[in-house]
Formats: C-alpha cells, sequence, structure tokens
C-alpha cells in the first residue's frame, strides 16, 4: 500500500467530501424537480366531476345526474308560517287552562296530565317561534288572517284573546272553566281540551290538506309528531271521563 502523507489525506478527503456534498446537492434537486413535475402534472389534470346519483323509485334502477345538477328545495308556503303562527296561539290557551289546575283540583292524575300538556306545549311554543325568526316570519298571526275577525260589529279589543281558532274554548268556556271547582272542574277542563286537542288535529290536517304546504323538513316532522301527540292525549283524557260517574 503507497504511502499517502498527511496533506495528501487531508486533500483526498476533501475531494470524497467534496463529491459527497455535490451527489447530496445533485440527488436533492432531482427529488425537488420530480415533486415540482408531479404537482404541475396533479394541477394540469382536470378534476373529475363529481357524480350525481338519483335513487330509484322501489323496483327501479338509480339515474346519474348530470354534474351540473343542483339540489332545489321545495318553496316555502305561506301556509306554514300561518299554521305555525295559529298553532302558537293555540297552544297558548291549553297553557292558560293547565294554569287554572292547582287552585280548583285536587285530582291528581289530572294534575299531572296537566303538568305534562303544560309543559310540552310551552317547549313547542318556543320551537315554533324560533323557526319563524329563523325565517324573518312574525310570530304572531296578522289579525287580518284571524277567523272570524272581520265580522261587522265585533269589538276586536274585547275577542281579541278569543282568536278563533280550531277548536278553542270560547270566553263563555273559559269563564265556566274559571268559575268552576273540584268535579265540575275536572269535568269541564277534560271536555274542553279534548275539544282543543281536535281542533289542532284540525289545523294540521289543514295544513297538509294545502298544496305545498308542509314540505319543509322541521315543519313536517313537528306537524306529525303534534298529530300524533294530541291524538294519545285526547285517548287518556276520555278514558278518565269515561272513569267519571
Amino acid at each position: 500500500m503507497p504511502f499517502i502523507n498527511f496533506r495528501d489525506k487531508f486533500k483526498l478527503r476533501a475531494r470524497v467530501g467534496a463529491a459527497a456534498s455535490w451527489s447530496a446537492l445533485a440527488a436533492a434537486g432531482a427529488l425537488t424537480c420530480f415533486l415540482s413535475l408531479a404537482v404541475s402534472a396533479q394541477q394540469a389534470e382536470p378534476k373529475a366531476a363529481p357524480v350525481v346519483v338519483q335513487p330509484g323509485a322501489p323496483g327501479q334502477p338509480s339515474r346519474t345526474l348530470p354534474s351540473t345538477t343542483k339540489a332545489m328545495l321545495p318553496p316555502r308556503s305561506a301556509k306554514d308560517a300561518e299554521f305555525m303562527q295559529g298553532m302558537i296561539m293555540h297552544h297558548a290557551q291549553a297553557v292558560e287552562m293547565t294554569a287554572l289546575m292547582p287552585s280548583r283540583t285536587d285530582n291528581k292524575e289530572l294534575r299531572l296530565l296537566g303538568a305534562r300538556i303544560s309543559h310540552s306545549q310551552a317547549e313547542e311554543m318556543k320551537f315554533m317561534q324560533r323557526w319563524l325568526e329563523a325565517r324573518g316570519e312574525p310570530t304572531t298571526m296578522p289579525m287580518a288572517k284571524m277567523r272570524g275577525m272581520d265580522m261587522p260589529g265585533m269589538d276586536m279589543s274585547h275577542h281579541q284573546h278569543q282568536m278563533l281558532m280550531p277548536g278553542m274554548l270560547t270566553p263563555e268556556q273559559m269563564d265556566a272553566l274559571k268559575k268552576s271547582k273540584g268535579a265540575e272542574f275536572d269535568r269541564l277542563f277534560l271536555t274542553g281540551m279534548i275539544q282543543h286537542h281536535g281542533g289542532a288535529l284540525t289545523m294540521v290536517k289543514d295544513l297538509f290538506d294545502t298544496p305545498g304546504a308542509g314540505q319543509d323538513a322541521e315543519l313536517f316532522n313537528f306537524a306529525t309528531d303534534v298529530d300524533s301527540g294530541q291524538r294519545a292525549e285526547i285517548r287518556i283524557m276520555q278514558s278518565m271521563l269515561d272513569k267519571k260517574p
């Protein structure tokens, strides 16, 4: 093995280090170039258009729609807001009726039912108010839309609380309920609330019978819940009424 002095060894190491550095730089440059080309290739490639598939009816195949297809929400019906505004008024009277219970009946079963009705309807009123406010609608129904409010000679301020929505108790019925106590109150409350709940069912039916109304998902779910809930409570109240002598 030939003798290599210190200076030659230093020069050799320097040449080897330089060569290694150039190799590393060349490799890094090649990698950068490769990545740049890859990114450029990705950017150059057109993005795949989204596939829109429409499920078929039962027994029918699905259809692939053009990529330009956009989801269309059903137009909001004026009846939707009218239903919510009317139901807020309707629920308010039910809450007013249940508020009479503590001072007029000791019937525990009836008071428990009243508490349930009061809580559920108060919560539903909050939901309806939020629904209307989110859509820029007033939470109260314009007087012109209230049934019967255009009757000639009617004192609007005196009858405003009546609202004349389906099933709602008349001022005379409310007065009789307020003046009664004990078993008589129980009977008037049950018959009055059955009438009241029946009106809510009529309002739901009117909503769904109106072309184009009730298509909003939240409104549809709420209205169907009202329908099933009021029917169940009517059955409970009718059973309580039937048990009375």
